[in-house]
């Protein structure tokens, strides 16, 4: 039987750690990252260090800069980038994608698969390529140097959902060769709205803002981070996600506490202890700026979708909407105008039962 071909887009601390475990778990693997010189000590050493969880180097085939050099006769393109850039990865792979292709959004954050095909049908692929999305990355990993990596932990259990969902049968078929961690949601509306980093990231970044400014991060994102009053801000973020998610009514939708016992193995009765007991957040150091993806990633591309959802429905939001509200004073800018709102993802004027029949049967 052949041997799978991958090609994983983004050379991020994740994109590196996926691209070299696949390797060493004897895949062929090619890299693409947009800018020439994050990639250039990957193409002279051929490869990528890995460590922690997994030990060892995985050599790569093709590093290039080129999208269409990376995903020539790939079988599944591991798409590792932060949400915002999932626009650009879709509108660079668009000429180049063909019928049979797996894309893999890791992870999509709220609506990513949308977003993709979207931007795909846009661009003029009309290809019979399938778009799934991740509910969150397979990993906590971080980029130890610019030719090397660390897996703190591989997550046990990761749903993964495709428009329309009766092709993420294909989709498991293909990345469970390499990925049995990955498990099968029941639609894309259960992967966006089961996307904890709108839970955790926001609400631990912009609460310790002063802290990370003034240390530049020298503190553990989540054993220090998380304090009692800022895991009550947690489960507000938590609670609302999850009435928006059940007004749906498309899937299982879970608690942050069930979601870390699911993920980590981890029990307890509340979320300041399930995150103080698990030890795949020992070590992680905060962010050294708030200028960080936790804020200009996952504002945009979780929170504004899941308040857009909400205004739709009838739900009431007020803490995620306090926390676009700060994170647009932060930074002076309209997350709301340039996130994943509803007319930027062809919803705008569609009742729910259209809105359902796009994200569950591709019905674009």
């Amino acid at each position: 039987m052949r041997k799978l071909k991958f090609a994983v887009m983004g050379a991020g601390h994740g994109g590196k750690a996926i691209a070299a475990h696949l390797s060493i778990k004897g895949f062929d693997v090619n890299l693409y990252n947009r800018t020439l010189s994050r990639i250039k000590p990957i193409i002279k050493m051929k490869g990528i260090e890995l460590e922690g969880e997994v030990n060892g180097f995985g050599k790569l085939n093709v590093v290039s800069n080129k999208a269409g050099e990376v995903i020539k006769d790939a079988d599944v393109i591991m798409v590792v980038v932060p949400a915002n850039g999932h626009t650009y990865i879709a509108e660079v792979c668009a000429p180049y994608l063909e019928d049979g292709q797996v894309v893999v959004l890791n992870p999509g954050r709220t609506c990513g698969a949308l977003e993709f095909l979207k931007v795909l049908r846009n661009c003029g692929n009309k290809k019979n390529v399938i778009v799934a999305e991740a509910q969150t990355f397979i990993y906590a990993s971080r980029g130890m140097g610019p030719v090397s990596a660390k897996i703190f932990r591989i997550k046990n259990a990761i749903p993964v959902a495709a428009i329309p969902s009766n092709k993420t049968g294909r989709v498991l078929e293909m990345i469970n060769k390499a990925f049995p961690e990955f498990i099968s949601a029941t639609n894309v509306v259960e992967t966006s709205f089961n996307n904890m980093g709108a839970v955790f990231h926001p609400s631990i970044t912009i609460l310790n803002d002063s802290r990370i400014e003034s240390t530049l991060g020298n503190f553990q994102f989540y054993i220090e981070g998380v304090t009692q009053s800022v895991a009550r801000v947690l489960e507000a973020v938590d609670n609302e996600r999850l009435k928006v998610a059940h007004k749906l009514n498309c899937g299982s939708v879970y608690s942050a506490i069930d979601w870390l016992s699911m993920a980590y193995n981890v029990v307890e009765d509340n979320l300041f202890d399930a995150i103080h007991s698990n030890p795949g957040y020992v070590g992680i150091m905060a962010p050294r700026t708030t200028n960080v993806r936790y804020i200009t990633e996952d504002v945009p591309m979780s929170l504004v979708p899941i308040s857009e959802f909400a205004k739709l429905l009838g739900v009431e939001t007020p803490v995620i909407d306090s926390l676009i509200n700060i994170a647009d004073s932060i930074f002076k800018k309209d997350f709301r105008k340039t996130g994943r709102n509803l007319p930027r993802l062809g919803l705008e004027g569609l009742n729910i039962k259209q809105i359902k029949d796009i994200l569950i049967r591709g019905k674009m």
